[in-house]
């Protein structure tokens, strides 16, 4: 029996085991093909096997398939309480762990690449291994000039640290050699079939007329391609042109485009696409796992015709599912297409799922390194909200930020009667569970801000001042009602905080929606710092962005 047998027979084993006796043709193969991809090009040949042997499963009475799957080693099943959270181990990890973050220049970082840039510095740390951050390029038109600064700036904020940067457009030449290797060994050819009659022939499983060229003639081409012009020619891999996935058969490995590189220049006119220039990066890097998205499985196909030609290694290659963001988009063209309409302030506009607008709002790059964890590298899909993040993120905020008094929509009110002896200097902690960071001040003369919202219309309902007073309201005015907590609370008061006047400093914040509220903050705040996130408290948390004189400006986080 080969190991194409046996894992089959297995499966069906187990499968029957789970299902009366009677094991799924489908799921059979399903498991297969599942847990072994590289099964995938004899789909035919596993399907036609699968079908013999669920056959012959399916006639053994339940006695025999135990004693059958005894021999294969049993199976235990996995309860559900058992599976793991997170980041699972890697597979096939034999000696040093090499792994590749690959981000496109094409803008800052959002926070689905903060999935592969977190889980790949993760496994890094896990295995002791090596990180390399590569900045793919060689696409001219596809390159923001700044995002190469701006991707280090996001994974800096991330805490993501790389052993090794390479940028693709310094690696041309490379390129350039090994694509006249593969011609050289057979695996490629010059093509100069327009396009639409090659999408033609290949939709139709036929070979392309220059398939058949000889290494002389293909490489007489490749020498003459950088004086062709574009879509003149291009560089194709030979694959399986009967493939039943027309995007794998003989794919474009180097093209031209006469745009010139915001970064070389006019120096080239000849660039690899990716499959191609991330398989020779791969693998002349020493890279041992690829953690990628399950929308390149595709990819990972086409590219291990250009390891079997090459006869190179084929890495293990990782899939996972794709990350949603509820109520925002990911995507980096919809993103500079509203910065150059005017619809985004720019790339940290905080209506963005960018990280430098998640860091402009006060999130923590903690919560999300716990989140991208939570997640893993699982293959299905993951959708993402805004409360989930805001839920982390809080249990790092507590802990971190002070606390102050925030009015908006502020209302001053002189409130009348208030004893001489309840005139007097309010201290409040900093923080409720960190005395030892000191007391905040706030004089109690009896004029207040407060916040109209919070202003009852009832003539008898109670407002509590925290720490400070009980007040009613008649006639647009605030009348002195008791002193303690106590009362307060057998009057079922409602509790709020104020703002004393003098003692007002005025601050914007700048909204999740991109609004501004502008309100009152106690003098306390005079105290705090640019980057540093504070609790507003009964309004939420926010990060101070700007001091402009005596206006500070604040990005709101959450509640």
């Amino acid at each position: 029996m080969d190991k194409l047998e046996e894992l089959i027979k297995k499966q069906a084993l187990i499968n029957a085991t789970k299902h009366g006796g009677q094991a799924q043709p489908g799921a059979v193969i399903g498991m297969i093909m599942g847990s072994h991809p590289e099964y995938r090009k004899q789909a035919k040949d596993v399907s036609k096997l699968a079908g013999q042997i669920v056959s012959q499963v399916n006639g053994m009475s339940p006695e025999e398939q135990k004693d059958e799957l005894d021999k294969l080693g049993g199976f235990i099943e996995e309860k559900k309480e058992e599976q793991v959270k997170g980041l699972v181990d890697l597979p096939n990890v034999d000696g040093e762990v090499v792994l590749r973050f690959a981000p496109n220049p094409s803008g800052p970082l959002h926070i689905g690449h903060a999935r592969a840039a977190v889980t790949n510095h993760e496994y890094r740390k896990r295995y002791k291994g090596k990180l390399i951050l590569r900045v793919e390029d060689t696409d001219p038109r596809r390159v923001d000039p700044d995002a190469y600064q701006m991707i280090t700036e996001d994974l800096d904020w991330l805490g993501v640290k790389w052993d090794e940067c390479i940028i693709q457009s310094d690696r041309m030449e490379i390129y350039y050699e090994q694509a006249r290797e593969i011609i050289v060994k057979g695996g490629a050819y010059m093509c100069s079939c327009p396009g639409s009659v090659f999408k033609e022939l290949k939709d139709s499983s036929e070979s392309c007329p220059h398939r058949d060229s000889s290494v002389q003639e293909n490489l007489d081409l490749w020498e003459k391609m950088p004086e062709a012009g574009e879509g003149e020619m291009v560089l194709r891999v030979k694959t399986d042109i009967a493939h039943k996935n027309p995007a794998i058969r003989d794919w474009v490995a180097m093209r031209v485009v006469e745009d010139e590189h915001p970064r070389v220049g006019s120096k080239y006119n000849v660039y690899p696409m990716m499959n191609f220039s991330v398989t020779v990066d791969d693998h002349l890097l020493g890279v041992t796992h690829v953690l990628r998205g399950k929308d390149h499985l595709a990819n990972s196909e086409k590219q291990e015709y250009l390891y079997n030609h090459m006869g190179w290694e084929v890495p293990q290659f990782i899939h996972y599912g794709r990350l949603k963001m509820e109520d925002i988009s990911l995507s980096t063209s919809k993103a500079r297409q509203g910065i150059e309409d005017g619809l985004y302030s720019g790339w940290d506009d905080p209506r963005l799922g960018t990280i430098r607008a998640i860091a402009r709002r006060g999130i923590q790059a903690d919560s999300i390194r716990e989140l991208m964890m939570e997640i893993g590298v699982k293959m299905a899909d993951t959708a993402v909200s805004w409360k989930k993040i805001y839920g982390l993120n809080r249990a790092f905020l507590e802990e971190k930020a002070n606390r102050y008094f925030m009015v908006t929509n502020p209302q001053l009110f002189n409130i009348q009667d208030v004893p001489k002896s309840l005139m007097r200097t309010v201290k409040r902690p900093l923080h409720p569970d960190h005395l030892d960071r000191g007391m905040r001040e706030l004089d109690f003369n009896g004029m207040v801000y407060l916040d109209r919202k919070d202003v009852p219309s009832n003539p008898d309902q109670v407002l509590r001042l925290m720490d400070a007073v009980n007040v009613t309201f008649q006639d647009g005015k605030a009348h002195y009602h008791s002193e303690g907590i106590g009362e307060a609370r057998k009057a079922k008061a409602k509790i709020v905080q104020w703002v004393p006047l003098p003692g007002v400093t005025v601050a914007n914040v700048m909204m999740s929606d991109a609004s501004v509220v502008t309100g009152y903050v106690e003098d306390s705040i005079s105290s705090v710092k640019v980057d540093d996130v504070v609790q507003f408290e009964r309004v939420g948390f926010a990060r101070l962005d700007m001091v402009e004189g005596e206006r500070k400006t604040f990005y709101y986080a959450h509640k």
